[in-house]
């Protein structure tokens, strides 16, 4: 089951956002299997302001055991989750 997961960080939390940054690749990395696609949202200019995440589960329960586990949750980076199911249809490699 696909996921859309939009996160958006607390104000002012682009400093703890970055800090944590590390820690949130690192789990990214282990969790390569379960990502479809995967992006910082910025702001008009150009700052990161929370992340946009396509991700692959058997279920609802295995993305919130994830979202558990989240360095920019457990950091409190993340102020605002939205998850809802999609299906990705159309999945093109990235160019170089």
């Amino acid at each position: 089951m696909q996921f859309l997961i939009r996160a958006y960080d607390g104000a002012g939390k682009l400093e703890k956002r970055m800090e944590v940054r590390p820690l949130h690749l690192e789990g990214m990395a282990r969790l390569s299997d379960h990502i479809v696609c995967a992006g910082g949202l910025l702001d008009e200019e150009g700052k990161m302001k929370g992340s946009a995440l396509v991700m692959d589960f058997p279920g609802r329960e295995e993305l919130d055991a994830y979202l558990a586990q989240e360095p920019y949750v457990v950091a409190d980076v993340w102020e605002r989750i939205e998850v809802e199911p999609i299906n990705v249809v159309l999945a093109n490699p990235l160019k170089k």
